[in-house]
């Protein structure tokens, strides 16, 4: 390990960027159809890669590995729904020892949580961030294509709780008509649990979802709801390239926080390469192609890190800053293969 990192000093991207966060997807399939990410109508149930066209453990490890030589410290593992990956928790033991990572995490729409909570926890994984965009059944029901049952990931919660997850991140995707009435009661519920609630611009991520600007509920309105209901103070970013703006509660319940990709973007911070099931890396959410890893990958933790690096420098996304302009690309890599 020592010699793979004298190999590579952290790159930065054209834009002076560094390379800190990798979020890598395990799967993707999902258990959900949610409107934004992966529409029923649009995306079928046999859709996808097969298990052999995903990378092995083996091959996961060293990608890890890889990318810790070159700076990344913060590994955030999605989907699709991580859960479906078979011996997730085997997994998540192998990554939690590598050098250099420290801040290890899951993203999961926690209908599968209940379960897995203690062997995730035992396993060595610091954080999770569950997807819940609403409390009312019938508006989780639509939102999330009529595969999901809230009380399940409730109890996904509450278990996680149990084993020792503090913190949890609840993040919420608010459309406009669909589920703005929920932001109130998803706060009443978490309010004073120690969890944070974060709001999430609706994206145009992907090309499924039928995206439309006057969908997006901003994080500015939402912000001047919450607060006439309950008082807000801002509170400082704990580190540069945070995504969420963070806000206290005055009273002292807690915090909140909102994700402004839309209306205020943060391209100028980011520094987070995703890669997808099948070993492709993706340089930002919004890109249309993604780089074939795997041939460096068979050469190992060296060749991998060499490689990743070169691709990173050469990076100059900022889709979110340059939206509005017509020559903005518009072919997006689906959300449910990069995980958001």
């Amino acid at each position: 390990m020592n010699v793979i990192r004298q190999l590579q000093a952290s790159p930065h991207d054209r834009l002076g960027r560094p390379l800190r966060d990798l979020r890598l997807s395990v799967i993707d399939a999902c258990n959900f159809r949610c409107g934004y990410c992966m529409p029923a109508d649009r995306i079928p149930d046999d859709h996808g890669m097969d298990s052999a066209s995903r990378l092995s453990f083996d091959q996961i490890e060293t990608l890890v590995r890889g990318f810790a030589a070159i700076g990344v410290h913060k590994l955030r593992l999605t989907g699709g729904e991580p859960l479906l990956r078979k011996r997730l928790p085997e997994l998540v033991a192998r990554l939690a020892v590598i050098p250099g990572i420290d801040d290890l995490a899951l993203t999961t729409n926690g209908s599968l949580l209940a379960t897995q909570a203690q062997a995730l926890r035992d396993a060595g994984l610091h954080r999770l961030t569950i997807s819940l965009d609403a409390l009312d059944p019938d508006v989780f029901g639509a939102m999330s294509g009529g595969r999901g049952e809230v009380g399940a990931v409730l109890e996904g919660i509450a278990a996680a709780q149990a084993v020792g997850f503090a913190a949890i991140k609840i993040n919420c995707v608010v459309q406009r008509g669909l589920n703005e009435d929920q932001v109130v009661p998803l706060l009443e519920h978490f309010r004073g649990s120690g969890h944070v609630v974060r709001f999430i611009e609706y994206m145009d991520v992907g090309t499924c979802n039928g995206w439309q600007l006057d969908q997006v509920v901003t994080s500015a309105q939402l912000r001047d709801r919450i607060a006439a209901r309950w008082p807000l103070r801002a509170l400082q970013s704990q580190y540069r390239g945070e995504v969420a703006e963070r806000y206290a509660f005055v009273d002292g319940a807690g915090e909140v926080g909102f994700v402004s990709s839309v209306s205020s973007p943060f391209c100028g911070d980011c520094h987070r390469a995703r890669v997808s099931a099948d070993g492709r890396l993706y340089t930002c959410l919004f890109a249309g192609e993604g780089h074939d890893l795997r041939p460096a990958l068979a050469g190992g933790e060296a060749a991998l890190a060499s490689h990743a690096a070169a691709l990173w420098s050469r990076r100059g996304d900022r889709y979110s800053e340059i939206r509005s302009n017509p020559q903005a690309p518009r072919k997006h890599i689906e959300m449910y293969l990069i995980g958001g």
